[in-house]
């Protein structure tokens, strides 16, 4: 089998980093960028980048991720979240090739409180979630062949998230508020990764492409997260309280209820998910691990 030439961007990201380690023990060549090799907000550079180099998929990591800043420069977040979208869409199309695009709960608002399939509506309640939901959108008016997976609460060794705020502050102090109106699941990047990677490799893509959610396994309030992540860490003298979302100041609703159905994700591609406590306690680990290699 001839080996497949692989684009992954934003690769300096919770996701692009963990598709870096995937990567390295493929047969197919996976490259990787980020805005300093290349920029894919200009088109011209992508549709030259991925004809120069026969890419035929394309893993989108990249996008505008700040929640609140989105609500001042909603002009950037759109340029990222959508116009480098429509670029990548268009290049793909091109070059006949297949878009993996990672998309957002937040494209759904505060309506319901049953796990989101992905045929419900959408209807987003801030800047982020509109431009990413555009993201999709140009997706689909390009026509190129893309699978969109939609994902929640992400986490990882790298970078900042959730996770490892809260491994700093459960150490630092001795009260926490933590919201507990906001139910949804915390995604392992490491996880996510896989399973892109696990379709890429398997030539599963061809003939199923479409909208794909993805989060790891059950339920939590960002509360009950926080209190499993002091736990795991034996942080005992951090008292974690809960709290109302309306008790810390923020431009945007974030959605009350995030969980996503992943019933079809793991039909289509006998993916096998695990819950969000045995890969929180995984990547606790590899912290741990990293931080004493650094030692």
């Amino acid at each position: 089998m001839q080996s497949k030439r692989i684009l992954v961007t934003g690769a300096n990201g919770q996701l692009g980093n963990e598709m870096r380690k995937l990567g390295a023990v493929s047969p197919n060549e996976y490259i990787f960028t980020d805005v300093a090799e290349l920029d894919i907000t200009d088109r011209d550079a992508v549709m030259a980048f991925t004809q120069e180099n026969d890419i035929k998929i394309i893993v989108n990591c990249a996008a505008y991720t700040n929640v609140d800043k989105a609500e001042d420069d909603e002009a950037t977040a759109e340029l990222i979240n959508a116009t480098a979208v429509r670029n990548l869409a268009e290049a793909m199309k091109a070059a006949d090739g297949t878009l993996f695009h990672v998309s957002t709960d937040y494209v759904f608002g505060t309506d319901g409180n049953t796990p989101r399939t992905e045929e419900m509506p959408t209807n987003p309640l801030g800047a982020y979630g509109r431009t990413k939901l555009h993201g999709e959108q140009a997706i689909a008016e390009v026509g190129t062949k893309a699978i969109i997976i939609r994902t929640a609460w992400l986490y990882s060794e790298f970078g900042n998230n959730f996770l490892k705020t809260m491994l700093r502050l459960t150490a630092e102090k001795e009260n926490l508020n933590v919201v507990f109106d906001q139910v949804g699941t915390p995604t392992y990047a490491g996880d996510l990764a896989l399973a892109i990677f696990s379709i890429i490799e398997g030539d599963y893509y061809a003939g199923n492409e479409g909208i794909y959610h993805f989060s790891n396994e059950g339920v939590c309030s960002w509360y009950d997260f926080a209190q499993e992540i002091a736990t795991a860490m034996r942080h005992d003298k951090c008292k974690i309280n809960p709290c109302h979302s309306n008790e810390f100041s923020s431009k945007v609703t974030r959605p009350p209820f995030s969980v996503l159905d992943k019933t079809k994700i793991k039909q289509t591609f006998g993916i096998e998910i695990p819950h969000w406590r045995e890969s929180m306690i995984y990547c606790l680990k590899r912290i741990i691990m990293q931080q004493q290699a650094e030692k």
